[in-house]
């Protein structure tokens, strides 16, 4: 059941253009088959914002959210490891274990971007697929915690993600709170050095051959 909300999440968190905003009546009925009811209540509530409002203002929302804001980033390995050598081999570590799977990002997307992660847990299922959002959970609870603040209904998604993942432990929670407080690593490095190019533009995960 929580694939139909990484699914649906995947798409609400890419750019949203003309195409996505025409979609109104597969998304509404992507989001009413959702379940917990208080998860869907809030995909519901952000469809009603994304589908409410001028298309232009839709746009100005998601560029000021995700694309000006590097503490709002899509990039969840940014959170916990900066620009760094660390981040560079997390980074391969998701690209590989997508290859596993038969999966390929198509576009020169990094494997670490929210949409991708969420593409991949709904595509390979619990366990495998939705690992990645395990493993990633600091940096998701640090988006969210910005969007919060932010006060943007980006929001509402973030929320909807972690209401159906495992809680945080004690432990999980003093880490993001010591991030929150000292921020990512600041040593910066290359990372086409490992084939991952540093802030591509668009992305699409796909069923290799």
């Amino acid at each position: 059941m929580r694939a139909r909300l990484f699914r649906l999440a995947s798409l609400l968190l890419t750019y949203p253009d003309d195409e996505l905003l025409a979609a109104a009546p597969e998304l509404r009925a992507a989001a009413a088959e959702i379940e917990p009811d208080g998860v869907r209540e809030q995909v519901v509530a952000f469809l009603d914002w994304l589908l409410a409002t001028p298309a232009i203002e839709v746009q100005r929302e998601y560029v000021r959210t995700f694309d000006l804001r590097r503490r709002s980033g899509l990039y969840l390995t940014y959170y916990l490891h900066g620009d760094t050598r660390k981040r560079g081999m997390a980074l391969l570590i998701l690209k590989q274990r997508y290859r596993a799977h038969g999966l390929r990002i198509t576009g020169g997307e990094l494997p670490d971007l929210l949409p991708v992660v969420l593409e991949f847990a709904a595509t390979a299922g619990p366990g495998d697929g939705e690992a990645p959002l395990r493993q990633h959970r600091q940096g998701l609870e640090l988006l969210r915690a910005a969007l919060a603040e932010s006060g943007t209904p980006y929001r509402l998604l973030l929320d909807a993600v972690c209401a159906v993942l495992p809680d945080l432990g004690d432990d999980d929670r003093a880490a993001v709170a010591a991030l929150a407080a000292d921020g990512p690593p600041v040593e910066t490095v290359g990372l086409e050095s490992i084939g991952l190019a540093p802030y591509p533009t668009c992305s699409v995960v796909e069923a290799g051959r």
